[in-house]
């Protein structure tokens, strides 16, 4: 019995850490499944998606993002025009009220320009998002395959 319990609370313990490395809290943000795509080698750019849940009532914005893994990182939306793909850097993406901001392939994304190196499957990227009234919050994201389109199942 006594070893039951004690299994049953390695399992509970490595879930929460598991859980805790996937999903990041700061004030009303929650940053969910931060994951990228595995880079090809001698790439000089990179994507960056995640989920941001705002519990609160007010809206807030993340502004920015850093990563000692590339020269910058910055703010980009993808979008089709009359059948060609276009890539834009924007200021900005609203976090609404009790709303979520999604970050996905094909629409709005963090870029990584300037790799260090190339982001590797089973890695992790550590990337700072600023946000306008939440302030820094630090998050490791997962890097999943090159053609990887969503977050691993693994930790879904």
């Amino acid at each position: 019995m006594k070893r039951n319990r004690l299994i049953a609370a390695l399992a509970l313990f490595a879930l929460a850490a598991v859980s805790g490395a996937w999903a990041q809290t700061k004030g009303n943000l929650e940053i969910e499944h931060p994951w990228a795509r595995a880079t090809p080698p001698g790439a000089s750019v990179g994507g960056g998606f995640a989920t941001v849940r705002n519990a609160g009532a007010e809206a807030d914005k993340l502004i920015g993002a850093s990563s000692p893994e590339a020269d910058r990182v910055e703010l980009h939306v993808m979008s089709m025009d009359n059948g060609v793909m276009r890539m834009r850097q924007a200021p900005s993406f609203e976090v609404p009220a009790r709303g979520e901001l999604t970050l996905k392939p094909g629409g709005k994304h963090l870029m990584f320009l300037g790799l260090k190196q190339p982001f590797k499957a089973g890695e992790k990227v550590p990337v700072k998002l600023r946000f306008e009234k939440a302030g820094e919050v630090e998050v490791q994201l997962e890097v999943g395959s090159m053609g990887q389109s969503a977050p691993m199942p693994m930790h879904k």
